[in-house]
């Protein structure tokens, strides 16, 4: 049940190599600059072992679809999603919870001014 919006990709639009790197920025929603900082900071530390794995990783990921994400601001929310799907969840919950207050303050509104709709609505419940 993985959505497209959710898998890891090569991302060759802003690609230095092979699009490693910018791909997992794009996965994380972190800066490109700040995880190819990171991999070069690995290389020592690893002794090595990030270049073969760079190259493995290019080679068995798919590259991203040109048109994943319609805006920046899907991008975003699928970067949260992520992140942290409990907190993006419940943001989401949040929203329509206003929703349901703004749209029952609707209906009141409507219902005490109209004593027809609300016999109606009463009758129907």
């Amino acid at each position: 049940m993985n959505s497209p919006r959710t898998t890891l990709y090569r991302d060759k639009q802003n690609a230095k190599l092979m699009g490693v790197c910018s791909g997992i920025a794009d996965y994380t929603g972190v800066n490109a600059f700040w995880v190819r900082l990171g991999a070069l900071f690995m290389l020592p530390l690893t002794s090595g072992f990030v270049i073969p794995a760079y190259f493995i990783t290019g080679m068995l990921l798919n590259k991203k679809p040109p048109h994943l994400y319609v805006d920046q601001e899907e991008q975003q929310y699928w970067q949260r999603v992520r992140q942290s799907p409990k907190r993006t969840a419940r943001e989401i919950r949040a929203r329509m919870r206003d929703v349901d207050r703004r749209l029952a303050e609707v209906e009141t509104y409507y219902v005490t001014s109209n004593p027809r709709l609300s016999s109606e609505i009463e009758r129907l419940r």
